[in-house]
């Protein structure tokens, strides 16, 4: 491999000839060895980074025209865009176990748009830190890539997938609008409900849940960036914070407003807490909804088996014909990420210590994981088993009249403590609630018939 030797405060480095990077990029690729080509820091930061450097250089080429001039400005941008269309990854190599600011990341960012925009312009016009990084510090530049890329992610897959879900369950609702079948509670049998019902419960679930990330991303659009080291705003322009966070705003068509307090930004992750809060409440309800479809596709003979699920793939390499619930269960290991991913999060958040937080790379990590995942899952749960659902209407049919819980249509005609009766009576001796009820002289075989209607008591 050929190398070239670049430098920076702490001397020469060499770096790899057909990298853009530079020296503090290659010290960071050598000193983290952890989680090599496994770990990287997540290409949602890096498309962040090109934006919020793109949006820094627009707004010192207004602030300070003699410092970011016309033809520095070309550059940068180009530069910039090439980041954002993802072109330029391969010069991102470090992982997430590095400096807790990620100023190691900020750096690579730096490096690489410096050195490509020496390339687009045909000379040496930008420096890292004096071009690309001005009015700017790692310390407020993670933390906006933190919140651009945390919307961005929301905004544009966790969302759009859950309301795809939800649609998929509002059709499955209009195609059983009157099937009643047995409710559960505690595991055990309970009164009817319509299987559109039931259905309609996992729906407003998730209805609910996007309303909650809906809720959590109004905090995330606040922007750290201009409050620099610390969040005085040293070595910013005045006006530099707002002016900033309206090109962020304009590149992404997303309303982003500067932070009010940067001391706050700087060292506290609250609002991205708050949105993972909301994405794990997405996640519980996942794992719940999976469970349910796979517990009701339980069987086939041996089960529930009062839906059936599409048949995939094989489930067993010993048992011929075997087919599992493999869909319900991506989900709900995916719903165990998340809520681990939470916990880790809400730790990172908490070690803020003075005027930064130095746990970003991995709350960002975190955060960025599970709302992939969580997207992704709900899509292939969608795609691979919603709409596939079938209602068994036989065994619906069946389970619902087998239930001693129907007794529950006699308390108003026979009281409670009779009701009691007739259930145990039946279960002990395995006969129907009718013969039990008659037996025990609480009502007449006529009058029975009058009074217990099941397939009402859903209504």
């Amino acid at each position: 491999m050929e190398y070239r030797i670049e430098h920076d405060s702490m001397g020469e480095v060499r770096v790899p000839a057909d990298r853009l990077w530079g020296a503090q990029t290659e010290r960071s690729h050598e000193n983290f060895l952890i989680g090599v080509g496994i770990e990287t820091m997540p290409r949602e930061i890096t498309h962040a980074f090109g934006i919020l450097k793109k949006a820094a250089a627009q707004a010192n080429h207004e602030l300070k025209p003699e410092k970011m001039t016309d033809e520095k400005l070309e550059a940068v941008t180009t530069a910039c865009d090439e980041v954002i269309s993802g072109r330029l990854n391969d010069n991102f190599p470090l992982v997430v176990w590095q400096t807790g600011s990620g100023t190691q990341s900020n750096m690579n960012t730096n490096e690489v748009i410096a050195n490509r925009a020496n390339a687009i312009a045909g000379k040496r016009l930008c420096h890292p830190n004096d071009d690309i990084n001005m009015s700017q510090s790692s310390n407020d530049t993670f933390p906006t890539a933190l919140h651009i890329s945390a919307v961005v992610a929301l905004e544009d897959s966790l969302i759009p997938s859950a309301e795809r879900l939800i649609a998929a369950f509002r059709d499955l609702e209009a195609a059983n609008p009157t099937i009643v079948k047995s409710g559960r509670t505690h595991l055990q049998d309970a009164v009817p409900i319509k299987f559109c019902q039931e259905i309609s419960g996992w729906r407003s679930s998730l209805e609910k849940d996007v309303e909650l990330v809906r809720l959590a991303l109004e905090p995330l659009k606040t922007l750290a960036l201009g409050g620099t080291a610390v969040g005085t705003g040293l070595n910013a322009p005045k006006g530099f914070d707002v002016l900033v966070a309206e090109k962020v705003s304009a590149l992404t068509g997303k309303t982003f407003r500067t932070a009010e307090n940067k001391f706050h930004a700087l060292t506290s992750k609250d609002e991205v807490v708050f949105a993972h809060g909301a994405v794990k409440a997405m996640a519980a309800d996942m794992m719940k909804i999976a469970n349910d479809v796979r517990w009701l596709a339980s069987g086939p003979r041996d089960g529930l088996g009062e839906i059936t699920i599409p048949a995939n793939e094989p489930g067993s390499s010993i048992m011929p014909g075997k087919v599992n619930p493999t869909q319900c269960e991506q989900v709900t290991m995916v719903a165990v990420q998340v809520i681990g991913n939470d916990t880790a999060i809400g730790m990172a958040a908490s070690q803020g210590n003075f005027e930064l937080n130095v746990f970003m790379p991995v709350i960002a990590y975190n955060f960025l994981q599970s709302v992939r995942l969580l997207s992704e899952s709900m899509e292939s749960f969608r795609k691979n088993c919603v709409v596939g659902i079938r209602a068994n209407e036989e065994k619906m049919h069946h389970n619902l009249y087998n239930s001693l819980m129907l007794v529950t249509a006699l308390n108003p005609y026979i009281g409670y403590e009779k009701a009691a009766k007739t259930a145990h009576l039946a279960f002990e001796e395995n006969i129907s609630l009718k013969d039990a009820c008659v037996k025990l002289g609480f009502l007449t075989p006529e009058r029975f018939d009058e009074v217990f209607h099941p397939e009402d008591m859903a209504n």
